[in-house]
């Protein structure tokens, strides 16, 4: 199997709203394969029918083989999934956090040490783990939560607006330890962002979504030379007929 995700024909609606219109698309294993649009364009509806937090409307979505709706344990078991809103207990320490999310996984002590070492590497913040969880910037709890997010070596990481909100030097670190991560464990990243520049830079290949549809697709680079464009943001310009 080389497929991470199958979805086909992904529909959401909420009432009246329709949040995602006929998705289909494939996640090949070991890419970076990003969702990227406005805010409101269905990138987190998507993310959350994929880590089995919300029920489809109609079509089918599979990780590995496994159905989201009727196998949705076994997809769990595999994933994790980092919400953009996302936060730390304010009074453990860094140290504490990774220790207590480390044992929803394993009672084994020696198990949940080498995954909370796994994660001091991956997030780089020292002896700043000591330190409580509310004296971090949000830069340091971000950098934080990615680490949680994969000190475990999921099949996929769900990454929310990763670097949401952070300054240039943060959202650089936690683009390089994504980068890093990948190439190193194989892990499969699947993340959102209305920031299509940093998508750019950071992606294999991406999907551009407007109103809940799929309005572009492939690599960047392809799809920057396809439609005669600078970067992504001129590309989404051009396709929903804004330049």
């Amino acid at each position: 199997m080389n497929t991470a995700i199958e979805m086909s024909n992904l529909t959401k609606d909420f009432g009246s709203i329709r949040a995602l219109s006929r998705l289909s698309l494939k996640v090949e294993i070991g890419e970076i394969f990003g969702l990227i649009g406005p805010n409101g364009a269905g990138k987190t509806t998507a993310l959350r029918v994929i880590a089995t937090l919300l029920l489809p409307t109609s079509g089918s979505v599979e990780v590995f083989g496994l159905d989201v709706v009727h196998e949705a344990a076994g997809v769990r078991k595999i994933i994790t999934y980092l919400p953009e809103e996302a936060g730390a207990y304010p009074n453990l320490s860094g140290w504490e956090y990774l220790e207590f999310m480390a044992k929803f996984g394993t009672n084994d002590k020696n198990r949940v040490h080498e995954i909370v070492s796994e994660a001091a590497e991956i997030c780089g913040l020292g002896e700043r783990l000591k330190s409580k969880a509310k004296t971090y910037s949000k830069g340091m709890k971000r950098r934080l939560l990615v680490a949680r997010a994969l000190m475990t070596k999921p099949k996929l990481a769900i990454l929310d607006e990763p670097t949401s909100g952070l300054d240039v030097l943060h959202s650089y670190h936690v683009r390089e330890i994504i980068k890093r991560y990948v190439k190193e464990n194989g892990v499969t990243v699947l993340l959102s962002s209305h920031n299509m520049l940093e998508v750019e830079h950071l992606c294999d290949r991406v999907i551009l979504i407007n109103k809940g549809q799929i309005v572009a697709e492939g690599r960047p680079q392809e799809l920057k030379e396809k439609f005669g464009s600078a970067n992504l943001e001129e590309v989404f310009a051009k396709v929903v007929g804004l330049a």
